[in-house]
């Protein structure tokens, strides 16, 4: 038996009796029923609503008509008593206001001839002709009629803030406002109507005087708003402007000159209240929900447009008076604006109020989707020419050049923090920045996207790495008999396994791809003319994604960077650091950087924020970075002028956290290889140590040095005691003596391996975790961080600038200091990651708040960060009011951004300002401005991995009878060779105290490596019969000294280890 399809199937309504139908048709005669009553629902409130208005309406007019009577029998009572007082409030104000009511009421009541009294329908032509010409007055700029609406709404006030004395004086005002805003509205009901009122007049006066009042929705009564909001009104003021922009402009640029009504505008100009009053006519928005809609019936294309047409607008206000922008602060408050307040924060405030739909999700979604359906319905017209239209739709473009403008202005008005609700919000769009990627791969690359990595070139260079590989282990396997033996002996200096290996460190396979045809890859064709060349589309494209995707990259944690790979794959984001680096370096080149300024601010931000998460974790090859200078690089000694030229005129107060826009070096030091920027760190120190023995100061040890007596026990103190009042002038010999524990004065003259010796234990005692005032990232990380606690001590930030003038001084003395420190001491940028070295419970926590699938709100959280502090508990609001703020989905990434900024920026900036204080006495920020926080590290520490043991060879000195040509010496530098890298680094460490080599070779070891041989006490038949001494190598690190009695036979070692 076959089964009919479902709609088909009979079903029965009210049991057998009843007609059967399908079940479709009952599906749809219950959806009908439906919208039926909900449809009568509404009519019913529809008609509740009307009643209550003619009702309050008539209970009005009856208490005017009372008051009205009970004023005349006021006025004609006999024996009053005329005063200044009661003449002004009992008679005069009732008496204007008697007059202005009714004249409202007449100018409303003339424009609509349905109200008029004994007019017949032979009258009715009549009539309306007059009515029509009665509204084309009203519209005409001769009229006066909307500058008078103007002032009276000016003096209206705020709304929202003002105080009422009486439900009655409240009553009168709006009715007075009700027939204010009916005659302002009567030509566009007019038109609406259907009479043949020319429109165009009204609308610029319109838009000129009422759309360009400070605030107009607030100083108006709520329940006014849908009127003016609704698309009759709102289309035609939108068209309007962008019919004759031009004049509209200039007659709102006449009208502030004018300075009349200007309702506290501040320092915000009418076209810019205009744009705010466009905004919050054209949406409905809920600000606790973050939700919100377009009026209906709106044409997004056209309000997009007119928005652009009045941004750019404002923006040209603001070029002509950039003097007005500097006297803006960062940071307005919100929590209190007094009433009729006029000051310029007030204003900005209320102008940033206004545009608050603009940095709500909701409003980027509704106009990407509008732009997506335009795209595809543009694409079927295409297809089939019957059904084309000329109606301009949405696009992408449209849009990027809508939040192009809303960034530029948001960051004028407030530089830190004006731009950030903006890009948070385009930051947290998903799929926003692939579309614009996608767009602005287009415009870079053409339509034939190629790819800029292929499997072969990965291919290639693992290949490359592998043969590096398979050589270095065939050299391992020739010493491995020699190495073995002495690093029998090494164990026993170190007191370390021989089996204590260190983490692979051979870089990413893509490093290694540094010929000249990967360079020519990565110098992208289309960005080489740099901005000048560059269209208008493609700049403002460009802008908006460096800004938001710089944004992102501080949040974007490395699991989505690297594994995920979202919102980018790893091939794209290569592609995107060589076009940004071919353009900034272009750039640069061509104009130094003048012209676009604020493209290339963002730029350079989100280059460098790629380049420090490359270096941290490796993703693109250096041939990448190197690129675009490979062929014109400024020679060093040039580059060098340029950078410190660069530097001369700024004032020091402002080097810390602002990058120099004036040179290559200064902007993207990157495009010269760092072995280039160390060579010019050094060559600046020397010129710097020159200029400074010209002017008669004391370089080097002897007459003349400071001079400071350290205890072994207070090594710290007695340093910060005797050296942080020096500022500069720790550039200086310092000439150290030691007192021991016991309190006798140490022997031995101090010519510059005592101050060595002074500055590493200084720094071992003062960066060690138990001292308080820095700690250790995390286990795995040891990177220092300062601990929150040197809030608590009484000199807790001068000892971190002390501290900060040490690293300089070991830097100026080119002294290794085997330490890492955090990037954001050093004052570079911060990523979410760094946030797990700070505070691993929290970084855990936020990230599974960030990829947490259910509802956030229900895990009842604000925008509220607590902390204890000396056993208290203090709670600070991430943004103000966040304690009123909830967690939800929308918002979480914006939450997990805000702890991390608080942790990583705010919190630390004390310490980090402090520390790169003190480091900045000693080492100019220009010079250190050449490196990011991982070449820094590099810098202080020495090179990582392995070193040349040939470069050492050829750098070391020979004393107490060794020569290079010793037996002993030979046999030493043999067995060295025959080391495991990780082995030579612990034998560094114990001669140097630093397991790392210096930087461009051991040339630049201070003081040099040296080998010394040590007398030895044996009988001479001991010393025929060639035995090695019975003693173990020592060490002075603070010469960089080796010592050691010598050795007759390698086969040896491994017996004098034994027999020690």
């Amino acid at each position: 038996m076959s089964v009919p399809p479902a709609s088909h199937r009979q079903v029965s309504l009210r049991g057998s009796s009843a007609r059967e139908i399908t079940r479709d048709a009952l599906l749809q005669k219950v959806s009908e029923e439906r919208q039926l009553r909900s449809h009568l629902r509404r009519a019913a409130a529809a008609a509740l609503s009307i009643q209550r208005v003619w009702r309050r309406y008539s209970v009005i007019r009856i208490v005017s008509e009372q008051l009205h009577e009970e004023w005349e029998a006021l006025i004609n009572q006999p024996d009053i008593n005329l005063t200044k007082q009661w003449i002004s409030s009992m008679m005069l104000r009732p008496f204007l206001f008697f007059i202005t009511d009714t004249a409202m009421r007449l100018a409303v009541s003339l424009t609509d001839c349905k109200t008029w009294k004994k007019i017949t329908s032979e009258d009715t032509r009549a009539a309306d002709a007059s009515v029509e010409s009665l509204i084309e007055f009203i519209g005409a700029s001769q009229s006066g009629t909307y500058s008078c609406l103007r002032r009276y709404i000016v003096n209206l006030g705020s709304h929202a803030l003002e105080k009422k004395i009486s439900s009655i004086s409240t009553d009168d005002q709006f009715l007075i406002t009700a027939s204010a805003v009916t005659i302002a509205l009567r030509p566009f009901h007019s038109m609406r109507a259907g009479r043949g009122a020319d429109l165009n007049g009204a609308s610029k006066e319109y838009f000129t005087l009422i759309l360009t009042i400070p605030d107009l929705c607030k100083r108006l009564p709520p329940l006014l708003l849908p009127a003016i909001k609704h698309i009759s009104i709102l289309q035609p003021s939108l068209d309007i402007l962008l019919i004759s922009k031009d004049k509209i402009f200039e007659e709102i640029t006449k009208l502030e000159k004018s300075g009349v009504s200007s309702g506290g505008s501040g320092t915000i100009p009418y076209c810019g209240w205009a744009l705010g009053n466009l905004v919050t006519l054209a949406t409905e928005h809920d600000d606790l929900s973050n939700s919100g809609c377009f009026v209906q019936g709106l044409d997004c294309c056209l309000y997009v447009d007119a928005i652009n047409c009045v941004s750019q607008s404002l923006l040209k206000f603001f070029e002509e008076n950039k003097e007005m922008l500097l006297s803006f602060g960062d940071s307005v408050d919100t929590s209190f604006i007094k009433e009729n307040d006029t000051s310029d924060s007030c204003s900005r405030t209320l102008f940033m109020d206004l545009l608050k739909p603009i940095y709500q999700q909701w409003h980027l979604r509704k106009l990407l989707v509008l732009a997506k359906e335009d795209a595809v319905c543009k694409r079927q017209n295409n297809h089939d020419p019957d059904t084309q239209t000329h109606s301009r739709s949405l696009k992408l473009l449209d849009i990027v050049c809508f939040y192009y403008h809303m960034l530029r202005i948001f960051s004028l008005l407030s530089p830190s923090i004006g731009s950030l609700p903006i890009l948070n919000m385009l930051s947290f769009t998903p799929g926003f920045l692939v579309d614009l990627w996608g767009a602005l791969e287009i415009y870079i690359f053409g339509q034939a996207v190629h790819k800029l990595q292929g499997p072969k070139h990965e291919r290639e260079s693992a290949t490359s790495s592998s043969g590096e590989h398979v050589s270095s282990m065939r050299q391992r396997r020739n010493f491995k008999d020699t190495s073995n033996k002495w690093s029998n002996v090494f164990q026993k200096i170190t007191g370390k396994s021989n089996d204590a290996e260190d983490t692979n460190l051979v870089d990413n396979p893509l490093n290694s791809e540094q010929n000249g045809e990967a360079l020519i890859l990565w110098d992208i064709e289309a960005m080489r003319q740099g901005s000048e060349c560059i269209g208008k589309d493609l700049m403002q494209m460009l802008y908006l994604f460096c800004a938001t995707y710089g944004h992102l990259l501080l949040v974007l944690d490395d699991i989505e960077f690297y594994e995920k790979q979202v919102p980018f794959t790893l091939e794209q984001q290569r592609k995107i650091a060589s076009s940004l680096n071919t353009f900034v370096y272009s750039t640069f080149i061509q104009n130094g950087g003048s012209s676009s300024k604020p493209l290339i601010d963002v730029t350079v931000r989100c280059l460098n924020l790629l380049y420090e998460r490359d270096s941290r974790h490796k993703f693109c090859p250096i041939s990448l970075w190197l690129a675009p200078a490979r062929n014109g690089r400024i020679p060093i000694a040039a580059a060098a002028r340029a950078h410190d030229a660069a530097f001369a005129t700024l004032p020091g107060n402002q080097f810390f956290g602002i990058p120099i826009r004036s040179s290559v070096l200064t902007t993207i030091p990157h495009v010269y290889p760092f072995e280039e920027r160390v060579q010019m760190f050094r060559e600046f120190i020397e010129l710097d140590k020159a200029s400074r023995r010209v002017t008669g100061e004391v370089s080097g040890p002897g007459p003349g040095s400071i001079e400071i007596v350290i205890r072994r026990g207070h090594i710290v103190e007695d340093g910060y005691r005797q050296l942080n009042c020096l500022g500069s002038k720790l550039k200086s010999c310092i000439h150290v003596s030691f007192v021991s524990e016991c309190g006798l004065p140490e022997a031995g003259l101090d010519y510059g391996g005592l101050s060595k010796e002074f500055l590493t234990d200084l720094s071992k005692a003062a960066f060690s975790p138990e001292y308080g005032l820095f700690s250790q990232a995390s286990a795995s990380d040891s990177s220092l961080i300062p601990s929150n606690s040197a809030k608590l001590l009484d000199n807790g930030i001068d000892m971190i600038e002390f501290l900060g003038r040490v690293v300089g001084k070991a830097l100026y003395e080119g002294i290794l200091l085997d330490y890492c420190f955090s990037p954001k001491l050093l004052g570079r940028y911060s990523f979410l990651d760094e946030l797990s070295t700070l505070d691993s419970e929290l970084y855990r926590s936020l990230m599974q708040l960030k990829h947490y699938e259910g509802d956030v709100e229900d895990l009842c959280l604000d925008f509220t960060l607590t902390e204890e502090l000396g056993g208290r508990r203090i709670v600070h609001e991430l943004r103000p009011g966040g304690k009123n703020i909830s967690v939800t989905n929308e918002n979480k990434l914006h939450y997990v951004h805000a702890i991390a900024d608080y942790k990583l920026n705010r919190q630390i900036l004390p310490f980090a300002n402090a520390f790169y204080r003190g480091l900045g006495d000693l080492i100019s920020p220009s010079w250190l401005s050449l490196f990011n926080a991982n070449e820094f590290n590099q810098l202080l520490s020495g090179g990582l991995q392995d070193f040349d043991v040939d470069d050492l060879r050829n750098n070391t000195k020979y004393t107490g009878g060794y020569t290079e040509s010793s037996r002993s010496v030979k046999l030493f530098w043999e067995v060295i060779k025959g080391f495991k890298p990780t082995e030579r680094c612990m034998l560094l460490k114990f001669v140097t105290s630093c397991s790392r080599a210096p930087l461009l070779g051991f040339k630049y070891l201070q003081p040099s490596f040296t080998i010394h041989k040590v007398p030895c006490d044996v009988t001479l038949w001991a010393t025929i019969g060639g035995q090695d001494v019975d003693r173990l190598p020592s060490a002075s690190t603070c010469y960089n000294t080796l010592k050691e009695s010598g050795f007759q036979n390698s086969e040896l070692v491994s017996i004098e280890s034994y027999l020690s």
